[in-house]
């Protein structure tokens, strides 16, 4: 009842919400000549945002940023050595031959694109395997490899340029950082419940200010406290 009070309310999202359905029920394409019904059934197996926005766009460009966003889910299980995430981060990375073989039948420039991203996050992520996120400073460092450099990537990836840039470096690593602590507080519960416990990437400069233990946030008693801190 709630879902069809908010379309009568805004009966104008009803279209492009019939589109994003229609989208979903046909995941099983068979983008870059891989194995057929693998790649996007898996995009949306461990995307909880993305995937059905990479449905929207034009084929051959929804393609090569499939593969991407499933190259970088990979790189983030390595980095997190199968710890945490879902079953289907394993089916990922047990069929990721999948992915190769897709990403080897791309075009030569989006290959390039997708290689210099995955290089710049390894390595920024590789800094922070054995560095805490201790300040301010660290938390959107970390943000940056992780989320911020993806933005212009993207863009590299659709051929804009110059005059036809869709947003400026800045702007995109602004917003990249924005999504990333997003989901670091939305996980919170989840990844400090996780056994064997996910990291958390929340600055000690900040935490440190209302409990002595990141994870004793999690208790109701500390409820205040936590909604009173700065994100």
């Amino acid at each position: 009842m709630g879902t069809l009070r908010a379309i009568l309310k805004n009966p104008d999202d009803l279209y492009p919400l019939m589109k994003l359905k229609l989208a979903a029920r046909h995941a099983g394409l068979n983008p870059a000549g891989a194995t057929l019904g693998f790649l996007l059934p898996m995009l949306h197996k461990v995307s909880r945002s993305f995937a059905l926005v990479i449905q929207q766009l034009p084929v051959e460009l929804r393609d090569a940023v499939c593969i991407f966003y499933l190259v970088l889910r990979a790189l983030d299980t390595v980095v997190n050595v199968f710890s945490c995430g879902t079953k289907e981060y394993k089916v990922l990375m047990d069929q990721f031959h999948h992915v190769s073989t897709a990403f080897l039948e791309l075009g030569k420039h989006y290959q390039q694109a997708i290689e210099d991203i995955t290089m710049r996050m390894g390595a920024g992520m590789a800094k922070f395997i054995c560095k805490e996120v201790e300040t301010t400073n660290d938390y959107d460092e970390y943000c940056h490899y992780v989320a911020g450099l993806v933005g212009p990537s993207c863009q590299n990836c659709s051929g804009f340029r110059g005059e036809e840039d869709l947003a400026s470096d800045s702007l995109s690593n602004s917003m990249g950082l924005f999504l990333q602590k997003t989901n670091i507080i939305r996980d919170y519960l989840e990844d400090i419940n996780e056994v064997p416990k996910c990291r958390m990437f929340w600055p000690r400069e900040i935490w440190s200010k209302y409990v002595n233990k990141l994870e004793e946030l999690k208790y109701e008693e500390n409820s205040v406290k936590g909604s009173a801190m700065p994100q």
